[in-house]
């Protein structure tokens, strides 16, 4: 899945010129935390946060504060054809809220914040969805997780997503999320083929 796909296109900008009642008003009106600051030709030349802002304010009531010397220069950016694993990876490890996404030409076309991220977590594992957990241990072997795939499919189950509960790619259980309808049948044949199956 990548970037421009979860991204907010054609965010709200500020150009760096502008003043930092500005950006709090832009901020306010729009309901947003994060702010890109572009030049004339909406390239990316900072990015400004609701926290630099609050950070910022009472300074800037004494003191000759411009919106350029709160924002963050040399914002982390993602471009619009990575990977969303690779930018949620990089937001995680800096411990950041969100970042501007650029095209080829370093002009802004998004902003990717961390609940665009969850939200495609959420879609992808489908819990939105009427559906059921089973946490199963498949046990050891490559064809392990298949062939209890195929238990579920064959019992009319419907597999919406398989993920790992403890993260370890070598640990024996898996856990499914499936469709409501068909995942007693699929629980039962999971359970006369031996495995242990608990929601």
């Amino acid at each position: 899945m990548r970037v421009k796909s979860i991204m907010t296109s054609d965010p709200v900008s500020i150009r760096r010129n502008a003043s930092i009642a500005d950006a709090i008003a832009i901020m306010k009106d729009n309901a947003i935390r994060h702010l890109p600051v572009v030049d004339r030709e909406n390239r990316l030349v900072g990015f400004l946060t609701l926290a630099d802002l609050k950070q910022g304010f009472l300074p800037s009531l004494v003191a000759d504060v411009d919106l350029k010397d709160l924002m963050i220069s040399n914002p982390f950016t993602a471009h619009v054809n990575d990977d969303v694993e690779d930018a949620a990876r990089l937001i995680h490890k800096k411990k950041i809220g969100g970042m501007p996404v650029v095209d080829d030409n370093g002009r802004l076309a998004g902003v990717i914040t961390v609940i665009d991220i969850l939200g495609a977590f959420i879609e992808m594992m489908g819990l939105l969805t009427q559906s059921v957990r089973l946490l199963v241990e498949t046990g050891p072997g490559p064809d392990a997780v298949s062939r209890a795939c195929a238990i579920i499919t064959g019992a009319g189950g419907n597999i919406i997503s398989i993920g790992l509960p403890d993260a370890k790619p070598d640990s024996p259980k898996r856990v499914f999320r499936l469709e409501t309808a068909g995942s007693a049948e699929a629980r039962k044949a999971l359970a006369d083929a031996g495995y242990k199956v608990a929601e």
